[in-house]
């Protein structure tokens, strides 16, 4: 079975709906699919040294209240997930795509695949410890955290590898009719928007999971 988390590292309910997956897949432990992380920017026309976060959000929220209130839902949401949400320590909101091109490095050295563990050091980082995932510095010592060797991170990142094939890969999602994230999708041919309870996540393990068995024995 294979699930692609179409999502991007800004995205709060992409780090949750990804904690969701991870709670149903516990739930069906002969699963055992194949993850594959999919590249997608909320704001592709982000600059890349990032903007101001209180600016970003007035922009998107219209007011101080408002981002109170945001804020508090998605760390009380994000807290019975286990998982900590430190919304006041982001300074400055990222443009996103050196930390997906951080992933493809990861990918191709055999690392950050099927457990997604880079891809969860890079959310936490964000939203729990306020690093800048946008900074190429950080990214590299985030890699080096995550087993990967920071030094070849770092000359990866400063090179242009991958950034054409990168920005296909992010036109590709928008093509399919993709707009909002998280969205998974499962075996190519089901999806599921949304950071989801994990109980909506059985049926399509179990759907996907079936099918996989069939196709297992008829070849």
């Amino acid at each position: 079975m294979l699930i692609e988390i179409v999502a991007d590292f800004v995205c709060p309910w992409c780090y949750i709906g990804k904690r969701r997956l991870e709670r149903a897949l516990a739930q069906r432990p002969a699963s055992q699919p194949e993850l594959r992380w999919m590249p997608f920017q909320l704001d592709p026309d982000t600059p890349p040294g990032g903007i101001d976060r209180t600016i970003d959000l007035l922009a998107k929220f219209g007011s101080a209240e408002r981002i109170r209130q945001v804020n508090a839902l998605l760390e009380q949401t994000a807290a019975a997930e286990g998982l900590s949400l430190n919304l006041d320590r982001i300074r400055r909101t990222p443009n996103t795509l050196d930390a997906h091109r951080l992933m493809r490095h990861a990918d191709a050295s055999g690392r950050g695949g099927q457990a997604l563990d880079l891809a969860t050091a890079l959310q936490a980082a964000f939203f729990r410890d306020g690093r800048d995932i946008g900074d190429r510095a950080v990214l590299a010592a985030i890699a080096g955290e995550s087993g990967l060797d920071a030094d070849a991170a770092a000359a990866f990142l400063e090179s242009d590898a991958d950034r054409d094939t990168l920005r296909q890969s992010l036109a590709s999602m928008r093509q399919l009719g993709i707009q909002a994230v998280p969205c998974f999708i499962f075996n190519r041919l089901y999806s599921l928007s949304g950071a989801q309870e994990p109980g909506a996540f059985l049926p399509l393990l179990d759907l996907a999971g079936a099918e996989g068995v069939v196709a297992s024995a008829v070849g």
